[in-house]
């Protein structure tokens, strides 16, 4: 199998990794996958868990354990916030609105990063952060 893109989008806070986790917290709350009960951190100690998400996955940002930096290279799975300079190569004035996010992605001005491996950038609204766009490729 070749991975499923896809997309979200989250409440933005300054600290990006504190924003990766409320959101992973909320999206495991809205379904947890048939692995009630447990925290995130609990099922990514879980075999079974690693078993679900390599061999299909959520399609969402439950999909990584961590959040890397954005100049950190590791292969996945890992979720990593775009370079200022990955950002300005589509949107030049640095600060992207969720329609051109959508529109880079659907375009291919904005790349979808290999199997197992996520990025994210904040989305401003009238200049101002508003949300964070969260893209991946599921592993399978």
């Amino acid at each position: 199998m070749g991975g499923n893109a896809w997309t979200q989008t989250g409440p933005y806070q300054r600290d990006l990794a504190a924003a990766f986790q409320q959101f992973r917290a909320e999206t495991l709350a809205q379904d947890d996958n048939g692995f009630e009960g447990r925290s995130i951190e609990e099922l990514w100690r879980d075999p079974a868990w690693h078993e679900y998400i390599f061999t299909g996955g959520t399609g969402t940002v439950l999909d990584f354990p961590a959040m890397i930096d954005a100049t950190d290279t590791d292969d996945g799975p890992f979720m990593r916030p775009l370079t200022d300079a990955e950002v300005r190569a589509w949107s030049p004035e640095g600060r992207p609105t969720y329609e051109e996010w959508t529109k880079a992605l659907d375009s291919g001005l904005l790349d979808f990063p290999d199997r197992a491996q996520g990025n994210c950038t904040v989305l401003y609204r009238d200049g101002e952060p508003a949300r964070i766009g969260y893209w991946g490729v599921t592993a399978d």
